[in-house]
């Protein structure tokens, strides 16, 4: 298993490791080492990605979550609200299906399905690929769903403007300590399913405090994707990105 990503070695190349006690230091250095080429590759390619998507003034965000917390739907809606704004395209990343990819399609907009398989996240390679059918010159705002992960995406830069991490109030919201990385990586926090906290025990203001804990200046958006409440700000600040 990779240990900077959580993918199955046959998604990297791995050595073994040798199970004897005299050869973990030598196995520790192995594995710092691929991960550290790993990464490296990734972010050169993310580097020509971020370079393309100024060149061509598209403004890219990187969705990331953990599986539930809303983010399909919460794309619809946004979509629905703001295509006739804007001209959008988004990339579904997920381990098998393409039924989110028919969902986003069903809006009208242009829509790519990556599948992992036994991967756990979207990468930089996949991204340059995943564009090649869009027409760029006319594209004003591109979401990437990542897949439903929220330990593996955060190491890997897409070539974004931001990464934007959704967290649903169902989730409980101890979520930015549990995984501060993530967090920490995310300039954008959409806390969604608001709709559902008169039936919950959730704090609200103790989530966004810990989650400026790890990420003190990150903007936060408390939305629902299914009454609409709270969406007005998120999409004036997509309106910002994109310039309109």
């Amino acid at each position: 298993m990779c240990t900077t990503c959580g993918c199955p070695a046959t998604e990297h190349t791995h050595n073994h490791e040798h199970s004897h006690e005299h050869s973990t230091e030598s196995g520790k250095r192995t594995k710092i080492s691929i991960e550290e080429d790993i990464l490296s590759k990734n972010n050169h390619l993310a580097g020509i990605n971020r370079k393309l998507f100024k060149e061509k003034g598209i403004f890219v965000l990187n969705l990331v979550s953990s599986p539930g917390s809303g983010k399909t739907t919460l794309l619809e809606r946004t979509l629905r609200d703001l295509s006739e704004k804007m001209h959008c395209a988004v990339i579904e990343g997920d381990q098998q299906t393409d039924n989110d990819a028919q969902r986003i399609a069903a809006t009208g907009v242009p829509v790519k399905q990556i599948n992992t398989g036994a991967g756990c996240h979207l990468d930089a390679h996949q991204i340059m690929h995943g564009i090649e059918n869009f027409d760029l010159e006319n594209l004003d705002l591109l979401l990437i769903e990542n897949v439903g992960n929220l330990v593996c995406p955060a190491a890997f830069d897409l070539g974004e403007h931001h990464k934007v991490a959704v967290l649903s109030v169902t989730e409980g919201e101890d979520k930015p300590l549990k995984y501060p990385q993530m967090f920490h990586n995310s300039t954008v926090m959409l806390l969604n399913k608001i709709d559902l906290l008169p039936h919950l025990d959730f704090d609200v203001e103790k989530c966004k405090e810990y989650a400026r804990r790890v990420s003190p200046n990150i903007l936060i958006f408390e939305v629902s994707a299914k009454s609409g409440e709270g969406m007005e700000a998120w999409y004036q600040w997509l309106c910002n990105g994109v310039q309109l």
